[in-house]
C-alpha cells in the first residue's frame, strides 16, 4: 500500500511520480483545492487498518451502518 498525489487532467487522474502498473485499482480521496490533506501518524494507521479490514471483508452493508446509527 502507498500513498501517492495527483489531479485530474481531461478527465484522468495523474500522479505525481513513478506511474502504477497497468490495471492497478487505487482508491482516490478528494479534498477542495484549498484544503490541505494532511494525516497524522495516529490518523495513517487508522485509515490503514481500516483498509486492511475491508480487504478482508470484514465490512457491514450500508443498511447495517444506517441501523447501527438509528440506535436500539
Amino acid at each position: 500500500m502507498k500513498f501517492i498525489t495527483g489531479k485530474i487532467v481531461a478527465g484522468q487522474v495523474i500522479v505525481d511520480g513513478a506511474p502504477f502498473d497497468e490495471g492497478t485499482v487505487v482508491s482516490v480521496f478528494t479534498h477542495e483545492a484549498d484544503e490541505p490533506f494532511e494525516l497524522s501518524d495516529g490518523e495513517e494507521a487508522a485509515l490503514m487498518l481500516s483498509i486492511q479490514e475491508a480487504e478482508r471483508g470484514e465490512v457491514i452493508s450500508g443498511a447495517e451502518l444506517i441501523a447501527s446509527l438509528r440506535g436500539p
